[in-house]
């Protein structure tokens, strides 16, 4: 359950990431709304942070080693 939650939420920062650098929403364009979303262009470097901190979780999809809260007590 944990690596679908955070497969989702890698989905939803690349969505921003999107957003942030081409103005484009991907989830609006499949499920209907605005594609094209007028924002700020502060708001659109806060999209693309937050879709670069997705890129970088996508290695804690495969990060299966053993943490603090896994060891044996």
């Amino acid at each position: 359950m944990k690596k679908v939650a955070l497969l989702l939420v890698i989905i939803g920062a690349l969505n921003w990431l999107l957003i942030g650098v081409f103005g484009w929403d991907i989830v609006a364009a499949i499920f209907g709304g605005d594609p094209t979303p007028a924002t700020s262009m502060f708001s659109r470097i806060i999209y693309s942070i937050v879709g670069l901190a997705g890129i970088y979780s996508i290695r804690f999809l495969f990060d299966d080693r053993v943490t603090a809260d896994n060891d044996h007590h």
